[in-house]
């Protein structure tokens, strides 16, 4: 579940450069046209595209490149290609190195050889292969769990999962760093929707106390592994708070599989509990499992109501079978070697160990994939990953609204793939392009003064 953004500057960077922005406005002329509401037809009215004509425009003045949809030109792993340079790359998921893994790249081929490239229909109608199904039921048995249902998007996984099992007389609570997904999902459902403070059992206890009365159905959402911060909840604590309450426990698994527990099987195995426990397994293939899309793992009513009635399933073409095989090969070559998951384990906790020694800010992290270098303004976020985009790094800035206002970040990948020196490097590198960039006021006068 990605969540890239143009370039963007902090409340405090827009401010400062306001200025200087004033001077440049791009004076479009207006045209004469006879209907009041003519200019509206325009779609660079639009309120988003003029924030971001504004945001442009102070990257510009200080001498910002927009550090998203660069192009990889091949398979990007430890190490991508941009620009016909090779550079260390931190900004992708395949936190086990399965992606082009020559298994999992026959079992596409071979896929195609038998199913073509696509499904060609809706599931419901004419698209179902076997190898949604053998997919499908490895993913039930990871999480012992009754059935499971593959979506084409991990992010309509959430919002049509959420919407279709929640109404009007239920409550939705999501952590409040929930992705985007849940939010929308709780959105769209129609039913009262709160957050509650991230990974607090205790607030989400007292706030139930006084709310479930109120409500026919409720539905707990928190992740396995957040995406943002690289921490993860008290697993058991919150199945003990839905017990209580008489709840639903939904987990987003998007980034804990391949990643938690000695294994990789996810945050139940991490938590030492048992996955039953659990009502809702959401989780993506994108990631570990090298492939696009979505499932739910849980009760064969649960499953079943999903696959007969949620829009992103009944009204979405089936899984390309290609994309399919590679999951389910990738899945398999995860549970068979548990050697990539330790792999992963060490580089993690080495990256995140030598950033604290170098006085980086790793916030939450717990030093599992994914690793933050905490920055607050968005303007040094940027300044920064293009500092480290021109030394050989390939890293993401991460800046509002994706984040809360002042803490913007640079958000790492870690995977089994990268090497010691490769993470010592980059390490090296980060502390010393911080200390020089200073901030935000800083590049700000470094702009006027050119």
């Amino acid at each position: 579940m990605n969540r890239s953004r143009q370039a963007g500057l902090s409340l405090n960077a827009r401010k400062a450069l306001q200025n200087i922005v004033g001077r440049l406005q791009v004076n479009d002329p207006t045209p004469d046209l006879a209907s009041p509401f003519a200019a509206l037809t325009d779609f660079s009215t639009l309120p988003a595209f003029t924030e971001l004509k504004m945001q442009r425009s102070m990257a510009d003045l200080v001498d910002l490149e927009n550090p998203f949809f660069r192009v990889h030109e091949r398979r990007a792993g430890a190490t991508t290609q941009i620009e016909d340079r090779t550079l260390s790359n931190f900004s992708s998921y395949d936190y086990l190195g399965l992606n082009g893994h020559k298994e999992v790249a026959e079992a596409a081929k071979e896929a195609i050889d038998l199913y073509g490239i696509s499904a060609s229909a809706s599931r419901v109608v004419a698209g179902e292969r076997p190898i949604h199904r053998a997919l499908e039921n490895k993913l039930a048995e990871l999480y012992g769990q009754d059935a499971c249902a593959v979506f084409v998007s991990g992010h309509a996984t959430n919002i049509s999962t959420i919407s279709t099992i929640m109404g009007a007389k239920d409550l939705v609570l999501y952590d409040s760093l929930a992705h985007n997904s849940i939010v929308t999902g709780a959105i769209y459902s129609g039913a009262e929707r709160r957050a509650f403070p991230h990974n607090d059992a205790e607030a989400l206890d007292a706030m139930l106390t006084s709310l479930r009365p109120r409500y026919k159905r409720v539905l707990i959402v928190i992740e396995g592994l957040y995406s943002m911060d690289g921490d993860m909840p008290d697993l058991a604590a919150f199945i003990a708070v839905k017990q209580r309450h008489a709840a639903w426990l939904m987990v987003d698994e998007a980034h804990g599989l391949g990643v938690l527990g000695k294994n990789g099987h996810g945050l139940h195995e991490f938590a030492g509990v048992d996955p039953r426990d659990v009502d809702i397994w959401m989780g993506t293939l994108s990631k570990t499992l090298s492939g696009c899309g979505g499932y739910i793992a849980g009760c064969s009513p649960l499953v079943e109501t999903l696959k007969c009635t949620a829009g992103g399933f009944v009204y979405s073409v089936g899984m390309p079978p290609a994309i399919a095989a590679a999951s389910l090969k990738a899945l398999e070559i995860m549970l068979r070697e548990p050697e990539r998951v330790e792999r992963l384990h060490r580089n993690g906790t080495l990256f995140r160990d030598l950033a604290k020694a170098a006085g980086l800010d790793t916030g939450l992290s717990l030093g599992y994939a994914v690793v933050p270098i905490i920055l607050q303004d968005s303007l040094v976020a940027v300044a920064l990953g293009q500092k480290l985009f021109d030394r050989g790094i390939n890293v993401q800035p991460i800046i509002p609204p994706a984040v809360p206002e002042k803490s913007s970040r640079l958000r790492f990948f870690i995977t089994a793939d990268h090497n010691e020196e490769q993470i010592r490097e980059t390490i090296d590198i980060i502390a010393e392009e911080r200390k020089a960039i200073g901030d935000g006021r800083s590049i700000v006068s470094r702009a006027k003064r050119s």
